[in-house]
């Protein structure tokens, strides 16, 4: 009964936010008629994700592995996301964030979690936040030409610059602008899975929610981009404290984007990026030496339990990203990623390579253009030092078994999206993990049905 009541809530608030919205609008048009770019931007969603799975085989536990027995876990996510235009081409977004509910094993066990609508560290209770508070300055290039932008969260409808030089400045998430895939990319209208929704091994900065501060510079034009962000990173391993030093902490990444058109016109785009960040994240080889005499406290940092009092080396990597049409309902992706896995994981999750790739087919064949079905792969895996230190009984912050029995930890995921209404979705999804957290001694595959249900205006 009390999820029927959120749901009859939730529903209310749509309608009072959509009615809202448009009346906003339609005040807008008629204050500013000369303006090509509305003064407003009010958006909402709302996402519910339930997931389950039976239980597998396991030779043994340790406290931050996936339970071997059956579990249900069901998380919730709303949405207010407000911009106001301030001045020509200048904007402030503020997105108020409310979360609850939980993942599976508290959100442990899987390198590759099944759930990116949700974080580790949690109240189960209906927790709000501040998520984005940024501003953001538009500059059009010298003859450049304009097209039409729709409305959007965090986004203003009207005309917007081919050509342009983008500078943002506060709190956002940093793959807002970095890492994009338009067939893969968005937890609550796609695939669940973390390493499938970004690059897995892009340890990307950001607190335990996903947020960080800082600045992001993009130059823009009609068939390639180029972007850079130097922003915040977490005090402690995957937690919400975080700060900027510009000798020992803080993350730099780059970006360059191409488009194209074939022949029959259809797009395509690759994305490669290269990240460094500094941190207190320790060596894991200065942690296996600590633990072989007795003392934990590297581990102990690097698991999130403690913060850590010294500045460490820098974690570098580079990700590809590929999107490309095949027709106008088939869609093709593939993402690679890698990072130097010598220092501690410290904000996303615990991989140092991944592959991925997948397909996204639409409706139309079946007379249900609107629908969304989604098929995707990836592999995961660790490097030398960090599959040592699992090896040597330690933890991270979000797997670790007590011991490693090394294999790559491999997940098939599948989704169907039905398109119920202008402002809902249901999705289906199913997920099938091998060797979770990498190790061969929890055998059998991990299978996890889900069930989403999306609202946005």
């Amino acid at each position: 009964m009390r999820f029927f009541r959120i749901i009859i809530t939730l529903l209310c608030a749509v309608f009072f936010i959509k009615s809202f919205a448009q009346s906003s609008e339609n005040l807008i048009n008629r204050i500013n008629k000369k303006d090509s770019v509305a003064d407003w931007s009010v958006h909402f969603q709302n996402t519910t994700v339930t997931q389950l799975h039976p239980g597998f085989a396991a030779k043994y536990s340790g406290i931050n592995s996936l339970e071997d027995g059956y579990e249900i876990a069901t998380s919730n996510t709303t949405t207010i996301a407000i911009g106001r235009k301030l001045w020509k081409n200048a904007f402030f977004i503020f997105d108020q964030e409310t979360t609850g509910g939980g993942g599976l094993s508290k959100t442990k066990g899987l390198a590759g979690f099944p759930n990116g609508e949700i974080y580790r560290v949690g109240a189960s209770a209906l927790t709000p936040f501040v998520a984005r508070a940024y501003l953001q300055q538009i500059i059009p290039l010298k003859n450049s030409t304009f097209e039409n932008q729709s409305s959007d969260i965090n986004q203003f409808a009207g005309k917007i610059a081919t050509s342009r030089l983008v500078i943002t400045a506060g709190k956002f998430c940093i793959t807002d602008f970095f890492d994009d895939n338009k067939y893969d990319h968005d937890a609550r209208s796609q695939f669940l899975n973390w390493s499938l929704m970004a690059q897995g091994a892009w340890d990307f900065p950001a607190d335990v929610r996903g947020y960080t501060t800082g600045i992001v510079v993009e130059l823009i034009k009609p068939t390639w981009a180029l972007r850079f962000a130097s922003v915040e990173v977490p005090k402690i391993a995957n937690a919400l404290p975080m700060e900027w030093k510009w000798n020992g902490a803080n993350s730099e990444t780059v970006e360059f984007e191409k488009h194209w058109k074939t022949k029959n016109n259809l797009s395509g785009t690759i994305r490669t990026n290269a990240f460094v960040t500094f941190s207190r994240a320790p060596f894991y080889k200065d942690a296996i030496a600590a633990m072989a005499v007795g003392d934990s406290s590297l581990s102990e940092i690097i698991t999130g339990n403690t913060e850590g009092t010294k500045y460490f080396g820098a974690k570098y990597g580079f990700g590809i990203n590929l999107e490309q049409e095949l027709n106008r309902s088939i869609g093709l992706f593939a993402r690679y990623s890698w990072n130097d896995g010598k220092t501690a994981s410290w904000a996303f999750t615990e991989i140092d390579k991944s592959l991925q790739a997948g397909i996204e087919i639409n409706g139309n064949n079946w007379k249900r253009k609107k629908d969304v079905l989604g098929i995707a792969f990836v592999v995961n895996g660790l490097s030398e030092d960090h599959k040592n230190y699992l090896k040597a009984g330690g933890y991270g912050f979000i797997i670790g078994d007590g011991n490693l029995n090394y294999g790559a930890e491999t997940i098939f995921e599948t989704y169907y999206r039905f398109y119920i209404a202008s402002f809902v979705q249901l999705s289906i999804d199913y997920q099938m993990a091998n060797n979770p957290a990498y190790n061969k001694d929890r055998r059998g595959s991990v299978h996890i049905p889900s069930i989403r249900l999306h609202f946005e205006l």
